[in-house]
């Protein structure tokens, strides 16, 4: 639970990262090599992996001190908090808004970062007369804005909503897009940008064809 946690809270604060990464390259083109250094992406990383790792430990152990007297059997297909808070014998409303805190800074934060990163980028790209040049900056940023929109979708609806309200088997779908949807499309995603990937993938469907 610890660690789908802290995986999963890694990957919001680095996909607001990556936003400001894209806004920098678009938008300050001439400083890019200057803002984005080597030190300054080991710091935004370190600070990524680091408050995600000391908030997931915070919200696993106010959920794990809670008694758990009655059933043990998880209706999920993993230790996910908001399913385990639901075997706890007492009032769990303090560690739910705990939860709910951590979900603002974690993950409504860092999508704040990207929605504004993303209207400066608009802005910029407008700006451009060229339909190829705004074409061009868009397409760069086209696997970034697939990624965000599954994950962060999902898992926006799934910790930043009231518990009562959530429904079990609608739980799991959700999870099963930002534990196992997603990350799986990851790779295809952003490997299909690349150009020598798409050249491997012509000349083997091409081989296919012959």
């Amino acid at each position: 639970m610890y660690l789908s946690l802290s995986f999963g809270m890694i990957e919001c604060v680095l996909l607001g990262v990556m936003a400001y990464d894209r806004y920098v390259a678009i938008c300050h083109p001439l400083h890019y090599t200057v803002i984005m250094d080597r030190n300054t992406c080991v710091q935004l990383a370190a600070i990524s992996w680091s408050s995600s790792f000391l908030s997931s430990m915070v919200i696993n152990v106010l959920t794990l001190r809670l008694p758990y007297c009655g059933p043990n059997v998880l209706n999920h297909f993993f230790c996910d908090v908001p399913f385990v808070l639901k075997l706890a014998c007492t009032d769990t409303s303090l560690t739910e808004l705990v939860v709910f805190i951590f979900s603002i800074i974690i993950v409504f934060i860092p999508f704040l970062l990207i929605v504004v990163s993303y209207a400066r980028i608009l802005l910029s790209v407008l700006k451009i007369r060229s339909a190829s040049g705004r074409h061009k900056s868009l397409s760069t940023c086209a696997s970034h804005l697939t990624v965000v929109a599954l994950f962060y979708g999902t898992a926006i609806f799934m910790y930043m909503r009231p518990q009562s309200k959530s429904s079990r088997a609608g739980g799991k779908i959700i999870a099963v897009f930002y534990t196992v949807v997603t990350p799986m499309l990851n790779p295809l995603i952003y490997s299909l940008r690349n150009q020598d990937v798409k050249g491997a993938l012509r000349r083997a469907i091409a081989k296919q064809r012959m």
